[in-house]
């Protein structure tokens, strides 16, 4: 990871599973694996797995902030009636021009790496508490604050787009789990998309446990820091009340 400039950060407001992931409420399960792909190039996103399936949107094969190649959770695979393989994919959010694709599509698998990761946050907003998952079972869990009614942190799945590392006089330092959710408040912020990310306090603060930020979801410097040393792009990220 390299520092960056960027203002992925509360007041910018700045995953197919194998097996396939059970949504992440209360009673279930968290899948123990989720198949991603990396893109090779940028890739055309469909309705349907076939060349003339409708063009929904596009995806670069890098991300805006830190330039990594783009990680895509994958939620199905088939293949069409010339046999080109096909992949369902969760998809970034907005655009930087506050354009809303589509959550899921399909791209086909050709220039994509394929690889899995065990790893899942859980981002509970009742209990406002950020819990980590990993080959299923629960791992850790981090007290957190999390967005206030005006500006509420959205529910859903999501996954992470880039792992950002802030200098120290960046808000949300010292990093930044950037994720595919957009504040459904803010369509922009001061440049940025109304990204939704997981960051440090510093240089932004509030009290843990508490329902303040602008939708992000702010944790200690310790807590963001061991979650940044092991989770990367395309972690599959749930929210919920």
């Amino acid at each position: 990871m390299k520092p960056v400039a960027a203002t992925v950060v509360c007041l910018l407001v700045v995953a197919a599973c194998v097996p396939r992931a059970a949504r992440a409420g209360e009673g279930s399960e968290i899948a123990p694996r989720q198949e991603i792909v990396t893109l090779g190039g940028p890739h055309s996103v469909r309705d349907k797995p076939k060349v003339k399936g409708k063009l929904m949107t596009s995806v670069g094969a890098e991300r805006p902030i830190t330039g990594e190649r783009t990680v895509l959770p994958v939620l199905a695979r088939t293949t069409d009636n010339s046999g080109r393989p096909w992949l369902r994919v969760r998809l970034p959010g907005r655009t930087l021009k506050g354009e809303p694709p589509p959550r899921t599509g399909w791209i086909k698998a050709a220039k994509t790496l394929r690889s899995i990761t065990t790893w899942h946050i859980v981002v509970d907003l009742g209990a406002r508490q950020v819990v980590v998952y990993r080959d299923g079972r629960r791992l850790r869990g981090y007290r957190a604050i999390v967005g206030k009614r005006s500006t509420p942190t959205p529910l859903g799945e999501y996954f992470v787009e880039e792992n950002v590392r802030l200098t120290a006089d960046r808000p949300g330092a010292p990093f930044a789990l950037a994720t595919s959710a957009r504040s459904k408040v803010l369509q922009q912020f001061d440049g940025g998309p109304g990204q939704i990310a997981l960051h440090g306090r510093d240089n932004v603060g509030g009290q843990l446990g508490t329902a303040v930020s602008s939708g992000c979801i702010r944790l200690a410097d310790s807590a963001i820091t061991w979650l940044a040393a092991r989770l990367g792009p395309g972690v599959p990220l749930t929210i919920r009340k």
